[in-house]
C-alpha cells in the first residue's frame, strides 16, 4: 500500500444531483464512463464495496484501472469459505487494492451465545438480524469512517428482482449509489474477465454462480429458477446492504418503482 494510502482523507460534502436528470444523462454511459463521472464529482468521497464474490474481479479491476488508490470496503462476517479468504488476498495482491476490511464488533462465537446458530432458523427474520449484526452494521460503519458520499457497487439488474428496479446512479442512506454494471449479462462478464485475464472465485469449478457465507450459499441445481435460490435457503434474495435502510426509503423507493 502506498504512503498516500495511509494520509486523512479530505472529504467534501457530496453535490445536490438531480438524479432524473443525471440518469437521463448518464444511464446508458459504459461502465468506465459511469466510473470517471464518479470520480469527477465525488473525488475522495467515492470508495468502492466487495465481497470477493464469483465475479468481484471484474468491478475490483474495472474501477481500479481508473481510480487506483480508491478505498475497497471488504465486510468480513467471519463465516466466508476458505476459498474466499485466498481469493481475496489474491486479488489485493495482484490490483494492489486499497483494502479496508470492516467486522462486526460481536465475534462470530459471541453472537452464537446470545442469539444461537442464526442461519439454522429456518425463518427470514433470523436471517435478517444475521445480516444486520454480520454485514449492514460493519458497512454503515465503514462509509461513515471513510466519510463517503459515494458508494460504487457491482449490482447488475439480472439478479434479482429488487435489483431490476434500480437506477445507474441512485441513493442509499444518504450518499449517492453508483451502479456501473448494472445492464451487463452473464456474458458481458464472462468477456471482461476472459478479456482482462481475470479469475472467477473459485469455488464457481464447483457449481456455484453466487458465493456468500459458507453456511448460506450452495452449488445451482437444475431445480434452481434463479441463480439466488442458492443463497440463504432460497428463503430471501437480498443480504440487506443494498436494501433502503430506512421507512422513508423504502417509501420512496416503493413509489419510484411503480
Amino acid at each position: 500500500m502506498s504512503d498516500a494510502a495511509l494520509l486523512p482523507r479530505k472529504t467534501e460534502a457530496a453535490p445536490v444531483l438531480d438524479l432524473p436528470a443525471v440518469n437521463r444523462d448518464r444511464g446508458d454511459a459504459d461502465a468506465t464512463s459511469l466510473v470517471q463521472w464518479g470520480h469527477d464529482t465525488f473525488g475522495n468521497g467515492l470508495v468502492l464495496s466487495t465481497s470477493f464474490g464469483i465475479q468481484s474481479a471484474v468491478m475490483l479491476h474495472l474501477v481500479t484501472q481508473v481510480v487506483p488508490n480508491i478505498p475497497v470496503v471488504w465486510v468480513d462476517t467471519g463465516y466466508l469459505p476458505v476459498e474466499t479468504y485466498r481469493f481475496a488476498d489474491e486479488l489485493s495482491s495482484r490490483l494492489n487494492l486499497n483494502l479496508k476490511v470492516y467486522q462486526s464488533p460481536l465475534s462470530p462465537a459471541r453472537m452464537e451465545a446470545l442469539h444461537g446458530r442464526l442461519w439454522e432458523q429456518h425463518d427470514v427474520e433470523s436471517f435478517n438480524r444475521y445480516d444486520r449484526i454480520r454485514k449492514v452494521e460493519p458497512m454503515q460503519r465503514a462509509l461513515a469512517d471513510l466519510q463517503a458520499t459515494a458508494w460504487l457497487t457491482g449490482l447488475r439488474s439480472d439478479q434479482t428482482d429488487h435489483r431490476k428496479s434500480l437506477d445507474r446512479v441512485g441513493q442509499q442512506g444518504g450518499r449517492y449509489k453508483l451502479l456501473p454494471i448494472l445492464q451487463w449479462t452473464s456474458k458481458d462478464v464472462y468477456d471482461y474477465l476472459v478479456t482482462h485475464d481475470l479469475p472467477y472465485h473459485p469455488l464457481f469449478d464447483k457449481g456455484y454462480v453466487s458465493v456468500g457465507d459458507w453456511h448460506s450459499s450452495r452449488p445451482i441445481t437444475a431445480d434452481d429458477d434463479n441463480e439466488r435460490d442458492t443463497r440463504f435457503k432460497g428463503l430471501k434474495q437480498e443480504c440487506g446492504l443494498h436494501l433502503p435502510q430506512s421507512p422513508e426509503e423504502a417509501a420512496s423507493l416503493d413509489s419510484s418503482s411503480l
